[in-house]
């Protein structure tokens, strides 16, 4: 089969899977095919991309399009997760290729520099794109994600090589969850994340309807890609949001110092910690994100 027919096949069946999770007046973006990923257009004026994290939908950002109208917006879904077919995203990396198709995607759609936001995983995708694309993009925002997650785990002195062992054995236990069990470990670890109980079970049923090998192999690849070398080339204003991760044993002094070191080599960015939320932000605290976001794209 031709990689043209593939794609459209890809397509065809996402558009199928993905229907019950699109966003009121969202569309499919013409003429542009993918087996990686799906992108639903909204709204008019500035162009802005927004990218959900691992085993997340279009619904990550629901709220936050229908408060900040004016801007037309680009929603990312990610073959594999959140019910769409897994597609090009069946073997291998998925970060990074998802970012060249992010890449591709600007191009074909005659984009002139879009702001990019990414949450999570979505943030580890915008470094790449704004690294390795440094023309494609106009501004990047980075919603609670570190250059090198594998920091989390290792500590300072971590490496990609060092935690190869340990992102193999965490890839795998995860792969070899029944599936109650990974519906059970979703529910506890959405507690986490989300602090707004009216959120969690959206991302709960995005998460139990995302495929358990593209997730496993997506977390992997997360825990060994250390992007801090990257950041020196980018050259397009960057604003990072985080929080103090639940039951992290740092102070709110200790964790700022431990960005500020991560995103050393990203001159001029804007670190800014968000009080009283957990990991999906504009969940927990929607007017505060929506007015960082709306700073964000202000015009220079």
């Amino acid at each position: 089969m031709s990689a043209t027919r593939h794609r459209r096949r890809f397509l065809a069946s996402a558009a199928a899977a993905g229907a019950a999770l699109a966003l009121p007046g969202l569309a499919l973006a013409a003429g542009f095919l993918s087996d990686r990923i799906t992108v639903r257009t909204e709204g008019s004026g500035p162009d802005v991309i927004l990218i959900p994290g691992m085993n997340s939908s279009p619904r990550a950002w629901a709220t936050t399009v229908a408060a900040l109208p004016g801007y037309r917006y680009h929603i990312v879904q990610l073959a594999g997760f959140a019910g769409l077919p897994s597609g090009g995203n069946r073997a291998g990396e998925v970060s990074a290729p998802v970012a060249e198709e992010i890449a591709r995607y600007i191009r074909a759609a005659g984009l002139s520099r879009p702001a990019v936001v990414g949450h999570s995983m979505g943030g580890t995708i915008g470094l790449m794109l704004a690294a390795r694309h440094p023309d494609a993009l106009s501004r990047l925002m980075v919603v609670d994600m570190f250059p090198f997650l594998g920091l989390m785990f290792g500590g300072p002195a971590a490496t990609p090589a060092s935690l190869q062992p340990m992102a193999d054995k965490v890839s795998a236990s995860m792969r070899g969850l029944a599936p109650e069990d990974r519906v059970a470990r979703a529910t506890t670890t959405i507690a986490g994340m989300v602090n707004s109980a009216a959120f969690r079970a959206g991302a709960i049923e995005d998460a139990a309807a995302s495929d358990p090998d593209v997730t496993a192999r997506s977390y992997r690849e997360l825990i060994v890609t250390d992007l801090r070398p990257e950041l020196p080339r980018i050259a397009v204003p960057t604003t990072v949001l985080y929080v103090q991760p639940k039951g992290a044993p740092l102070t709110e002094a200790q964790l700022d110092a431990f960005y500020q070191g991560a995103y050393a080599g990203l001159k001029g960015v804007e670190l800014k910690r968000i009080p009283d939320s957990a990991h999906f932000i504009m969940w927990d605290q929607p007017l505060r994100f929506q007015a960082e976001l709306r700073a964000f794209l202000k015009p220079a």
